[in-house]
């Protein structure tokens, strides 16, 4: 069943591996690094602008990815998240949105349980394999690399908002 994507209203996104290229850092004082495409948040920051939600759920913590958050205007951040399933729920809850209303990005199997549930979901093209059966769009692009701006892309089309950002930006002078 080809799914709606005009019944979106949020966006899922895990962050290692689909906001980023799943690579972790440290120097030497400990301190973590990620790199986000600059190109991911502005097609995040123009989905919030234009009225649907984005949320963060992801089984690792870190500052960073608060930070990242705050700067694209994510406001629902859920970190150290073992069971996603329960994070997305009470999320639906606190919207009044149902799993018809969610689109989903990840790239790993600790994925499987919300992409079994979600209307719309997408895969990074360096997704292990095992979440492809689950997944309506593979992107070309690998996680850190425009993964996220070509399924935003595609949800923001379907819904003709993409149109209303390019003339936005055509009329600024």
């Amino acid at each position: 069943m080809k799914p709606n994507l005009e019944k979106i209203k949020i966006v899922i996104l895990d962050v290692d591996g689909t906001m980023t290229d799943g690579k972790i850092s440290y120097d030497n004082n400990r301190i973590e690094t990620k790199s986000f495409d600059v190109k991911d948040g502005m097609a995040i920051a123009q989905a919030i602008k234009y009225g649907i939600k984005v949320a963060i759920i992801t089984g690792r913590t870190s500052k960073i990815v608060e930070y990242r958050a705050s700067e694209l205007g994510i406001t629902d951040i859920y970190q150290g998240v073992e069971n996603k399933i329960a994070t997305l729920d009470g999320l639906l809850e606190k919207y009044g949105y149902n799993y018809e209303n969610v689109a989903y990005m990840g790239d790993d199997i600790n994925d499987i349980p919300a992409m079994i549930r979600a209307s719309y979901v997408g895969i990074t093209a360096d997704a292990v394999s095992d979440v492809e059966e689950f997944a309506h769009f593979k992107s070309r692009y690998n996680g850190g690399y425009g993964a996220v701006r070509e399924f935003m892309e595609t949800i923001l089309k379907a819904n003709g908002i993409w149109n209303k950002i390019i003339q936005n930006y055509k009329s600024k002078k």
